[in-house]
């Protein structure tokens, strides 16, 4: 009865993934709870993917790969591999193709998939290209470079554990290779000459990152604010010492605006000079030696500066003062029903209620500079706001009068990691050491590199780093794992891997062979390459001793074919990386991965008797 249940639910399970009505997390839950409610599995085993190895590590992946991205790393890598792809789009391909080979020989396909992810991305955008052209790929040669090295792949080394419990020698190192180098090339020729005609052209990823930010340049540029930013220093014997500035009233007496404080002191053992930023408010208490940004026309800015004992610099204050890791710049538009049109800025007191200065007012291409509290605001009016990027991100939450333009929280995100890149460099070169000379297991190795990421800087906060995780993806695959278990616990695996043999075996040992691999590689659409290693090792191992058959040859065929996880989203970790990244459906896996995995089924049945003689 459990075995009928088990299957049951699968089918109906890969029924709802291929017509992608619902969302293929909320799937594979339903799935996953069919099976405790039908007594298939209780909670613990149900629940035991979340704790699977795996899923931490993608969970930890997800955060390194933002740092790679925020610090700009990403963009850096893109850059280079544009130089030297030049314009041609096959170079890139092929470019980006080999060095997700080259990457993934020494470490997981998930990692190596993760971690190019938002390079590929990236690139794809720079060349005016669509991501979904080079996902799909990068996670199919993700998986294919698993066959370059013992460590590249978990059924590697699982089948060479098998062989050592048996009493044969362990797989060396590089003895797979051969056959991988082959795998790759079959699969970035079959993926050249497939990826126009059979990968969607979805544009709407090639804009996703182009909502409209603005940079300091920008900013500068549209409102007209490269004559009117200027910096001056307080002086010991200014008036505004030790005085806050709500009491000097300065906006209505000069129409100057003071926009950002700047301030140094002298702290520790060595006296280092530490300087730190603060928007400037109506409590701020001004002190000696003060930087104060400041806006306005010359003359008026030089009458304050008079009166007030101030130095104006002589360097030319330039838009970039209005950005830094603590204050930022958004752009706001007022909505049509907005309870703000009609009145000032003073009369709706902005200043007090969200805690930011406005700096400019954009009136259909006409900018306001000076008494702005005093300008009554119309609809369609743009605001450009500045202040601490945590009270920006709290007015984006505000709809129902205004409405912030772009992603105050990346923008804030970026800038946090302005210069971080060789950081993020640094952890990702130790992250991918650890994992090649097994300093610990793959997963800590991960979430070290994860941990790092945030305590340097590279990404904000703990909340941007649970932000940054594709929580679509890692449900998923939490949820799949069991069902593994499911059918090794009903006897399903072992039922129909006996019958494939005992239907095979008049077909001698390579048509034994050939249903080894096909069994292999068709549950591995379905559940993990790992645990379809770990099912069929045993199977191959007995088939190939029960015939005098070398255990070799079969064993390195289920460790291809677990490997072959092209078909379906779910069949490897990279796929259900991609799946949300590059919009694809059920269906785009099944018109490119099935053509590939008959290719691949030829040329494999080929080659493997050829370095492992049956």
């Amino acid at each position: 009865m459990g075995l009928f249940i088990t299957f049951t639910i699968l089918i109906l399970t890969i029924i709802l993934f291929m017509f992608s009505r619902i969302r293929t997390d909320l799937v594979a839950l339903m799935a996953l709870l069919a099976l405790v409610v039908t007594g298939v599995l209780d909670s613990t085993e149900a629940l035991a993917g979340l704790s699977n190895s795996v899923v931490i590590m993608i969970a930890g992946l997800f955060v390194v790969g933002a740092g790679i991205l925020r610090t700009g790393l990403a963009q850096m890598a893109g850059n280079l591999l544009l130089q030297w792809a030049g314009n041609s789009e096959k170079k890139l391909f092929f470019l980006l193709l080999i060095i997700v080979a080259c990457v993934g020989a020494f470490m997981s396909n998930t990692g190596t998939v993760a971690l190019m992810l938002p390079i590929v991305i990236s690139v794809a955008i720079s060349m005016g290209s669509s991501p979904s052209k080079y996902l799909i790929p990068l996670s199919y040669v993700g998986s294919l470079s698993g066959l370059l090295t013992l460590i590249a792949s978990p059924p590697n080394l699982i089948i060479s554990q098998m062989l050592v419990d048996n009493g044969y020698e362990k797989l060396g190192f590089f003895e797979i290779t051969p056959i991988g180098i082959i795998a790759i090339i079959v699969g970035m020729i079959y993926l050249f000459f497939t990826q126009r005609s059979l990968l969607p052209d979805n544009k709407s990823l090639s804009n996703r990152n182009d909502s409209y930010q603005l940079s300091p340049d920008q900013i500068a540029k549209d409102y007209h604010l490269g004559d009117s930013l200027f910096k001056v220093k307080v002086t010991s014997w200014s008036k505004m010492v030790g005085k806050p500035l709500a009491d000097l009233k300065i906006p209505a007496n000069y129409h100057v605006l003071i926009l950002k404080i700047e301030r140094g002191s002298k702290e520790g053992i060595h006296r280092l000079a530490i300087t730190y930023q603060e928007m400037a408010g109506p409590d701020s208490v001004i002190q000696e030696n003060d930087v104060l940004s400041v806006q306005g026309s010359f003359d008026k800015i030089e009458r304050f500066s008079q009166e007030y004992s101030l130095l104006i610099a002589e360097e030319e204050s330039k838009a970039e003062a209005l950005v830094s890791k603590q204050l930022g710049v958004a752009e706001v538009l007022l909505t049509p029903h907005s309870a703000f049109i009609n009145k000032t800025l003073r009369d709706i007191a902005f200043r007090e209620k969200y805690n930011l200065n406005v700096i400019g007012i954009n009136r259909k291409g006409d900018f306001v500079l000076e008494n702005m509290s005093t300008e009554r605001l119309r609809f369609a009016d743009a605001l450009l706001v500045q202040g601490a990027w945590d009270e920006i991100e709290l007015l984006s939450k505000e709809t129902k009068d205004v409405v912030v333009i772009g992603q105050p929280k990346e923008s804030a995100a970026k800038v946090y990691a302005t210069g971080k890149a060789p950081v993020a460099g640094a952890i990702m070169l130790l992250m991918v050491l650890f994992m090649i000379f097994e300093v610990f297991p793959a997963v800590i190795s991960v979430l070290i590199g994860a941990v790092l990421m945030i305590v340097t800087g590279c990404l904000r906060n703990m909340d941007d780093a649970y932000s940054e995780m594709n929580m679509e993806s890692i449900v998923l695959i939490a949820a799949m794992l069991p069902i593994a278990t499911a059918l090794e616990k009903t006897g399903g695996m072992e039922i129909i891997s006996n019958g494939i043999i005992e239907l095979l075996g008049g077909f001698g040992v390579m048509g034994v062979l050939c249903g080894v691999y096909l069994l292999t590689m068709v549950f591995g659409q379905f559940i993990s390459n790992t645990a379809t290693a770990v099912l069929f090792a045993p199977i191959a191992m007995n088939a190939a001793i029960s015939m005098d058959a070398n255990p070799y040859t079969f064993l390195i065929a289920v460790a291809v074919g677990a490997g072959m996880s092209f078909a379906t989203p779910v069949a490897s970790p990279t796929n259900a990386l991609v799946m949300t990244a590059g919009g694809y459906t059920f269906f785009d896996f099944v018109k490119i991965g099935v053509p590939l995995q008959f290719v691949m089924f030829i040329v494999m049945m080929i080659i493997i008797p050829i370095f492992f003689p049956l």
